[in-house]
């Protein structure tokens, strides 16, 4: 009896053993599962936090592989930053720079998803966006910034007033793509530019600085207080006499009219679109100015992007260029072919010729008309 009850007891056991290792492992199996499912979500709540230029914190993917760029700028910093080809949607803007779109075919074939700040969001949607640029003005209205946060597609605002601020931004956007090597030597590079300069007109007495009108695609729009042209206009020693006059605001552009610009009467014009220093040059109403009597009325260089423009990646040319033309003395010993080649060369890995440097120094042909 001692015995069937122990052997009882022993199949008893031997039941409890075996209910015992079935719980065990149904135990084991659910805590890996559990720690499965943990990394998982681990993973999908992995990230890197960015702080845009807005000062929005945001948490975008560790590995980006698709890109929006719904502001030109963060289009050429991404080209620059040699991720071109992991752009999927741009601005129509993007798509008139003929160098860039030889450089970088992606943007051709990349969709359209905003138009005159509206955004279509559902053609958004369909490029699988990992991140966008936007620039603030884009999501000012309240609707359109609804709709992104909506998507729940993270966007990092672009935005800048100043030649620093403008290297933070290419800073973020190289942070977010994980560029962030790249982007740190362009911005030493153009911050040597800008100490470089600043060296050679240390002695510069404000009398001496000439006063230069900046033409921005129209010939009457012009710069404001508190911009990257005015900023990059003082760093290289010039007047810009628009910043410190009251402007007319239409639709987030200053316009000048003519009679202030008489009022100014500047040493030199700078214009950034093509056809602006002639339609000056050869109108009645702007003859009697300094500027066009004594010719000096100069079209800005376009290479990747119009240099000097408030959208442009090229500010550090565009201060080359301008000292150059108006402090030549000053910087004898600075080779502007050079300074071209090397630049194209080690941010763009394009070898320029002698007549591709003429092409962009006398900008005509560097960009397709609206509706081409």
């Amino acid at each position: 009896m001692t015995h069937r009850l122990k052997g009882d007891i022993m199949i008893s056991s031997s039941k409890t053993t075996k209910s015992v290792i079935l719980l065990l492992t149904v135990i084991f199996t659910l805590s890996l599962m559990t720690g499965c499912n943990k990394q998982k979500n681990s993973e999908n709540s992995s990230g890197i936090t960015i702080t845009d230029c807005a000062g929005r914190e945001v948490v975008v993917p560790d590995n980006v592989e698709r890109i929006g760029c719904l502001y030109a700028f963060s289009g050429h910093v991404v080209t620059m930053l040699d991720k071109g080809e992991n752009i999927f949607a741009v601005v129509e803007g993007l798509k008139r720079d003929k160098l860039l779109n030889q450089l970088n075919p992606a943007i051709k074939d990349a969709a359209v998803p905003i138009s005159s700040g509206a955004i279509n969001i559902e053609e958004l949607i369909k490029v699988h966006p990992d991140v966008i640029f936007i620039q603030s003005s884009s999501i000012s209205n309240k609707g359109e910034k609804q709709k992104l946060e909506k998507s729940g597609i993270p966007f990092l605002v672009i935005d800048y007033n100043s030649m620093a601020q403008q290297q933070y931004a290419i800073e973020v956007i190289g942070k977010a793509i994980g560029a962030s090597d790249k982007a740190k030597i362009y911005n030493d590079y153009y911050q040597f530019q800008i100490d470089n300069i600043a060296n050679k007109l240390a002695d510069l007495q404000d009398s001496d600085k000439v006063k230069v009108y900046h033409s921005l695609k129209e010939a009457t729009r012009t710069d404001q207080k508190d911009s990257l042209p005015a900023d990059w206009m003082n760093a290289a020693g010039l007047i810009d006499v628009s910043v410190n006059d009251e402007l007319k605001l239409i639709d987030d552009s200053y316009y000048a009219n003519i009679e202030q610009i008489f009022m100014w009467d500047p040493d030199v014009i700078f214009a950034n679109e093509v056809g602006v220093p002639a339609y000056i040059m050869n109108s009645s109403q702007w003859q009697a100015l300094r500027a066009v009597k004594d010719k000096k009325v100069y079209q800005m260089p376009i290479g990747i992007s119009r240099w000097g423009h408030d959208g442009s990646l090229e500010t550090p040319l565009a201060l080359i260029w301008a000292v150059k033309t108006i402090y030549p003395d000053r910087f004898a010993d600075m080779d502007l072919t050079a300074e071209i080649k090397k630049y194209y060369k080690e941010f763009y890995d394009l070898d320029m010729t002698d007549d591709i440097i003429a092409q962009i120094l006398d900008g005509n042909g560097m960009r397709l008309p609206k509706g081409e």
